[in-house]
């Protein structure tokens, strides 16, 4: 049994159902009860269209459920009759499902859950793992995005920078559990590209990619955090950030400069200095310039500071850092880095530790503390 194969029929599927007047809650348990069906059947009599086999045995599902439910009954015979079987429609409404399941109405987690569970057909136990909660609890966020989407209609247009904020929101988690959600984010997002010709959804890709290219370098062997300059970068996928920078140049060349584009290109600059040294500061302030110019993001500025820090010396750095809120996250940890490169230890060894209690993580909170207790070791008694 190919599982990605039916992974990825399951949004078109999906969005077919919903295209022909099934509610959104409805459906989703169609195609799901339709994929248990083909688990079953599919080893011992393969279909020739996946495709159609699935999408006729969903509808029937649902008029199955429809029919069985009474007070549904006037919905029923609102909905077209079952189709002759054949080949599924060519129309693929993929594209819509994804707009469908970031709609502005439901909150980021529940845009992401129901993502994954309709976009990229995960069960909701896999979802549950890989966020870390009951499966329960996981299930009713999903039924709560269900019934809040369940009446949108499907030719509304969509806002494809909720879709890629959605998907960025996904990628950014990472890994845990059975799921590897950063490879989903990109399994999706390229399922994105192949729908719809936008620069943003090809930046998105081609920072997924660059960042992903580095991932095996980001923890030591005990689980340590390895900042990006102590990171071996002969151990990083060159493969990967080929493709990533081949995806940015083209989205680049349209002339539509995004967010995430920006993004992209500091994380390829990155990616083309061998060593941290070689790494080309000037241009990653520039390319912060723009990102600060199309989002004014607090986190982008505090980035900035950092590049600002490495490009100009420590001093500009703490005053591009100045200006900025230190509630910001992270904003105590870049005030520690800079203070330690203009030299006082001192400042940085506190500065560290007050970052290290504020860390969202252990493993960033571990980091830290190091940080401090390496400094603290150098100060003269």
């Amino acid at each position: 049994m190919d599982e990605s194969l039916l992974r990825s029929l399951t949004p078109a599927v999906l969005a077919i159902l919903v295209r022909r007047g099934a509610d959104f809650a409805a459906a989703e348990d169609a195609v799901q009860d339709a994929l248990v069906e083909a688990v079953r059947v599919w080893p011992a009599d393969p279909p020739l269209d996946p495709k159609g086999w699935l999408v006729t045995a969903a509808w029937r599902k649902f008029l199955d459920a429809t029919r069985a439910d009474t007070a549904r009954r006037r919905r029923e015979d609102a909905v077209e009759e079952e189709p002759p079987p054949g080949p599924a429609p060519a129309v693929d409404d993929t594209l819509q499902l994804y707009f469908l399941c970031a709609h502005p109405s439901l909150t980021p987690s529940s845009a992401v859950a129901l993502t994954l569970r309709a976009v990229g057909g995960l069960t909701t136990r896999q979802i549950a793992q890989a966020y870390l909660v009951p499966e329960a609890t996981m299930a009713q966020r999903i039924s709560r995005a269900k019934r809040t989407v369940a009446g949108v209609r499907f030719d509304q247009p969509g806002d494809v920078a909720t879709v890629l904020r959605v998907l960025y929101l996904v990628f950014n988690e990472g890994y845990s559990g059975d799921v590897d959600l950063a490879a989903e984010a990109i399994r999706l997002t390229r399922q994105l590209a192949a729908a719809i010709d936008h620069p943003e959804v090809a930046g998105l890709l081609a920072l997924m990619l660059l960042h992903h290219a580095r991932r095996g370098t980001r923890t030591a062997a005990d689980g340590s955090l390895v900042p990006l300059a102590a990171q071996d970068r002969t151990r990083w996928d060159t493969g990967l950030i080929a493709e990533g920078v081949r995806v940015l140049q083209a989205a680049l060349a349209r002339d539509r400069l995004g967010e995430f584009q920006a993004q992209a290109a500091i994380a390829a600059l990155h990616a083309d200095a061998r060593t941290a040294e070689e790494t080309d500061w000037v241009q990653i302030v520039e390319w912060y310039d723009e990102l600060v110019r199309l989002t004014d993001s607090p986190v982008a500025r505090l980035n900035r500071a950092v590049a600002i820090g490495e490009a100009d010396g420590p001093q500009a750095g703490l005053a591009a850092l100045a200006p900025l809120d230190t509630s910001l996250p992270r904003h105590t940890a870049v005030a520690a880095h800079l203070h330690e490169r203009a030299g006082d230890l001192t400042t940085a060894a506190h500065l560290y530790t007050e970052a290290a209690h504020k860390a969202p993580n252990l493993a960033e909170r571990a980091h830290l503390t190091r940080q401090a207790a390496r400094l603290n070791a150098l100060r003269p008694e």
